[in-house]
């Protein structure tokens, strides 16, 4: 049996699988910080604006959220996005 990221390697470019991780990683700092401050998705609607519909859909992958909708649900949990040097990210993992 092969490895799942041999068959994804076939399926998808290393840019889609940049993204896709990439996305991954933001959607779970998200649920991570939800999770920390024992907000939940209903409680996140009221205080970012955002659907408790729209935010299940982020959380699991169901959807991907344009920018905006990701800055209104990370506001409120005191979290925003960096955009930094990915070589220099790279070279501190």
């Amino acid at each position: 049996m092969r490895e799942w990221a041999e068959v994804r390697a076939e399926l998808y470019t290393p840019e889609e699988i940049r993204e896709s991780d990439l996305r991954v990683a933001i959607i779970n700092e998200l649920i991570k910080a939800r999770n920390e401050k024992k907000i939940s998705q209903s409680e996140l609607e009221e205080l970012s604006g955002v659907k408790q519909s729209v935010i299940s859909r982020m959380e699991t992958g169901y959807t991907i959220p344009q920018i905006s909708t990701v800055l209104k649900v990370l506001a409120p949990l005191g979290k925003t996005l960096y955009v930094g040097d990915i070589e220099k990210k790279a070279k501190a993992i």
